[in-house]
């Protein structure tokens, strides 16, 4: 999951300062979801799929399909 994170920001062309702009996800917490130190809440997954425009499930890597299903 953690590479899926980060790859998600890069995509973007983000830093996790900027990302923490953006989400008010604190940037220590995004550096810690990205090397796998911590798991983010629901909430924080929540935020950051609504973010990305992705499912929870293609940040967690159950699947590869990144499309929400509404």
């Amino acid at each position: 999951m953690e590479n899926r994170l980060k790859e998600l920001r890069k995509s973007k062309g983000l830093t996790q300062i900027a990302l923490q702009m953006q989400t008010g996800i604190e940037q220590a917490l995004i550096s810690k979801f990205e090397s796998g130190e911590r798991i983010p809440p629901t909430e924080t997954l929540m935020i950051l799929a609504d973010f990305y425009n992705v499912s929870i499930d293609y940040i967690l890597c159950r699947t590869e399909n990144p499309e929400v299903n509404k």
